[in-house]
């Protein structure tokens, strides 16, 4: 255990650092409460995330106080803990914002010399939206947003921490993972089959692979765990290592009662966050329910690929009517990646299923795309002369450049005058012009706007 790579969690006092730790570990090894100041010793832990193992350290939260003090000596425990790791987990709360004392101690963290990886945690509703955004003034990186407790934005973090573990252990933890990467005909895709139950998502994992690999029948909630099956799929232009995820089926939260589904719901939510594509299987007798629409909204906000795939296509009678309404319905409801993949098949019959799996990879390519900045600002110039953004309080709001920073999904920074009050409405001029002229359909998109570094920009 000495000889595992250490990463410290820290923070101020009841920023959900607890919460994030026993979600590594996979235990409530720590409490949890509302009251700030439970954590008082740092605790370690085997923990996992996706394909990384390491020991996370709670830590008390962070306090200014006399050294001889209670609060002072739990911050010499964090100290300590700062000390050992090899990089810190900087929590901030993204519901109140960066206050004064996330920045006196990130300037701590940065003076500290080590790794830090900026996590603006209860981000799960628009609330923590601002305050995501706010993280970038502490200067330390890209904040990633998450939430702890509702187990979101798992699959960012990993990204984050899959560098700094392969340097500080010195071992290749499945570099091809790294964004650098994706493309490595050695790393498996990741792809997990989630849906309501009784869609049939056994059986479209069995004829995939071949085999009968997974128990189905008719009864609905055959599935409990999500099972993950090692497959290799021959496309047209290469062999595709393939690690499929069938998962629990997922009814609505107010149905599930018993403590074993909400399990295996949970499991599946995990499943999600670890993919790179998610398959959501729906019946083609009754696509697109309710439920359908919040599991699809809860991949495109995880920032998943997604590949809407509708099942038992042999029993519809009139295909031509149920195609169009599944579309239209997708297009009304995930406006956030207009134009997602529909795939038409039978499981039971294996007719169509050979559409799947192109479907899955070209997303998936896509969902790894990335744009070269001169073309961006091109882009850009035009946009901007073509509908140019419009007067807030008699001043105009200017935007001077972009970039993208990052991929999976593909997310764009763009440099803009009085940021925070540009209208959401030409935030989705400018990220459907980014789908229009580079291709970018049927995958999410971020689009930061972030002021000039020149204070005097505006003048």
């Amino acid at each position: 255990m000495s000889e595992a790579v250490k990463i410290a969690i820290v923070g101020r006092p009841n920023v959900g650092k607890s919460t994030l730790f026993n979600r590594l570990v996979g235990k409530k090894l720590a409490i949890v409460d509302d009251t700030p100041g439970v954590t008082r010793d740092r605790r370690e832990g085997d923990a996992r995330l996706g394909s990384l193992t390491f020991i996370a350290i709670d830590t008390p939260g962070l306090e200014e106080a006399p050294e001889a003090a209670l609060e002072g000596r739990m911050r010499q425990q964090t100290e300590k803990a700062i000390d050992e790791a090899a990089a810190t987990v900087f929590v901030v709360d993204a519901r109140t914002g960066v206050t004064p004392l996330d920045q006196r101690f990130g300037e701590l963290l940065r003076k500290s010399g080590k790794k830090v990886i900026v996590v603006a945690n209860k981000a799960e509703s628009a609330a923590g939206e601002a305050g995501v955004l706010d993280a970038w003034r502490l200067g330390l990186g890209e904040p990633i947003a998450m939430s702890a407790e509702h187990a979101q934005g798992f699959a960012d973090l990993e990204d984050a921490l899959r560098p700094i573990m392969r340097e500080a252990s010195n071992l290749d933890l499945n570099a091809t993972d790294s964004e650098e990467g994706w493309d490595n005909p050695l790393k498996p895709l990741r792809v997990a089959i989630v849906g309501r139950p009784n869609a049939g998502k056994s059986t479209l994992v069995n004829r995939l692979i071949g085999e009968d690999r997974m128990l189905t029948g008719p009864e609905a909630g055959i599935t409990r765990d999500s099972i993950s099956i090692e497959w290799r799929w021959k496309g047209p232009d290469r062999i595709w290592p393939i690690k499929l995820f069938d998962t629990a089926g997922m009814r609505k939260k107010a149905k599930v009662q018993s403590k074993l589904e909400k399990l295996s719901v949970a499991d599946a939510l995990r499943a999600i966050q670890f993919a790179e594509v998610v398959v959501l299987l729906v019946d083609a007798q009754s696509p697109l329910e309710k439920q359908d629409m919040q599991i699809s909204d809860l991949v495109l906000r995880e920032g998943r690929a997604l590949v809407i795939a509708a099942n038992k296509w042999d029993l519809i009678e009139d295909k031509d009517a149920v195609s169009k309404a599944i579309r239209e319905t997708a297009e009304h409801h995930l406006a956030q990646a207009p134009r997602i993949p529909v795939v038409f098949f039978s499981a039971e019959t294996s007719k169509g299923v050979d559409r799947l799996m192109p479907a899955v990879t070209k997303v998936y390519v896509d969902w790894n795309a990335r744009v070269k900045t001169p073309d961006l600002n091109d882009w850009l110039r035009a946009a901007v002369d073509k509908h140019p953004p419009p007067a807030v309080s008699g001043q105009r709001i200017k935007l001077r450049y972009i970039a993208q920073t990052k991929t999976r999904p593909p997310t764009f920074v763009a440099k803009c005058t009085r940021a925070e009050e540009v209208p959401a409405a030409y935030r989705r001029y400018l990220v459907n012009g980014i789908r229009e002229a580079f291709d970018l359909w049927g995958v999410p998109i971020r689009l930061i706007l972030d002021k000039p570094d020149n204070p005097f920009a505006e003048d």
